[in-house]
């Protein structure tokens, strides 16, 4: 990719897919790989190579390594990828989250994470019920969990999420609400839930289809009540469908201000989810990862041996590109941005899309409205309370 022109802003949010697993959990369809030490280094020294075709284009303000689980690199692939990232200028960037597994966590990694600049950790907890883990595929235990999280600390990581699941087959209400009480007490910064759902090719989703488990949508609303409920109570904020985070005083998001002014979102918000959600460019590096600069979506191969011998060959990596249509564009960016509590401010969306709610997606916003999942408050549109737990449902009205 040759290097920007002058004029052209660099991009500021990077994200970097780690393809590898110790084992793949039943529900995930993210691309991963069994680790392999040939294959792992094979990996870190063509994402060198990507990292080197894009950084005169990126001064990246977020990071997020994800996967896949990014904690499963040793010391020295850290190191290698550490190394490259800051002699390609590609530190410091204001939020750098690498996610982790409970059981690959070591305090010799924390702390060389920690000294190179990573300031947010994602922990996939997912449970803390045993039975789950297992059912989940999970290889860490629940007291993993508390070992790691007290090693992050230790490191100096003031700023941890937790990821929980929740509907999860032969969970009940109770086990939930045990989960969050044990989960809250940790006092982690952030908290991000995610209902299970059943993704074509997953074992989960085939036990699905074969009637071994089912869903129950009455039980999934009432864990998602509790989780608002016990959340809130411990003094997280929501401010996305079931992301939640610390607020220092005076930073708490006002239903009817502007979260896109990083002042008005709770302290401890993601800002790397936030631009996803507000229609943000980014680039993806890795297999599977995506990009989407200015305008153009690309996609690289889900496949690591493609991935490597199309940077061996000094090619890039990409299996998909795409540019959206102005309006289509403009609806995908709707139906993101109305995750987030706050909605879409009228104005703002123009600026961003070039088009208007209240135009072009009128009769949907009356829609959700007249089924109250939706409403007009001052200068926006957002969903109801009720709306946000269907918002997947109330966000296929808005694409175009």
């Amino acid at each position: 990719m040759p290097a920007p022109a002058q004029h052209t802003v660099p991009i500021g949010s990077l994200y970097v897919h780690v393809p590898f697993c110790v084992r793949k959990c039943s529900y995930c369809a993210f691309y991963s790989e069994a680790s392999t030490g040939e294959w792992t280094n094979r990996y870190v020294a063509s994402l060198t190579r990507e990292m080197e075709r894009v950084a005169a284009d990126l001064r990246p303000r977020t990071i997020f390594f994800g996967g896949g689980t990014p904690s499963l690199l040793n010391l020295r692939q850290w190191q290698s990828i550490l190394k490259t990232m800051d002699r390609l200028n590609l530190l410091g960037a204001g939020e750098w989250t690498v996610e982790c597994n409970p059981a690959t966590v070591s305090s010799d990694k924390a702390k060389l994470l920690r000294d190179f600049g990573v300031n947010r950790i994602s922990m996939g907890v997912q449970s803390l019920d045993e039975s789950l883990l297992e059912r989940l595929g999970r290889i860490h235990s629940r007291a993993m969990v508390f070992k790691s999280f007290d090693i992050l600390r230790e490191a100096g990581f003031d700023n941890i999420n937790v990821d929980l699941m929740f509907a999860i087959p032969g969970q009940t209400l109770g086990m939930w609400q045990e989960t969050l009480r044990e989960a809250l007490a940790l006092c982690a910064e952030h908290l991000a839930c995610y209902e299970v759902i059943y993704e074509e090719d997953t074992p989960l989703f085939h036990q699905l289809q074969a009637g071994h488990v089912r869903e129950d949508e009455d039980t999934a609303c009432l864990m998602y009540e509790e989780l608002i409920q016990q959340a809130e109570a411990a003094g997280l904020q929501q401010y996305e469908v079931a992301n939640f985070a610390r607020a220092r005083r005076g930073h708490g998001l006002h239903p009817e201000s502007s979260d896109s002014d990083p002042s008005l979102l709770p302290e401890f918000a993601c800002r790397h989810n936030v631009n996803y959600w507000r229609g943000g460019s980014f680039y993806g590096l890795g297999p599977s990862a995506t990009t989407y600069v200015r305008g153009v979506r690309t996609r690289n191969c889900s496949n690591i041996q493609n991935y490597c011998d199309q940077l061996d060959k000094g090619s890039r990596p990409v299996d998909f590109e795409e540019t959206l249509a102005p309006l289509a564009r403009a609806g995908e960016t709707a139906a993101f941005g109305l995750r987030m509590v706050a909605g879409w401010p009228f104005e703002e969306f123009v600026q961003t899309t070039g088009h208007d709610l209240r135009q072009d997606w009128a009769g949907d916003m009356k829609q959700l409205a007249e089924q109250g999942w939706g409403r007009v408050v001052s200068d926006r549109f957002q969903l109801t309370r009720e709306g946000m737990r269907f918002a997947d449902s109330a966000a296929r009205m808005f694409l175009r």
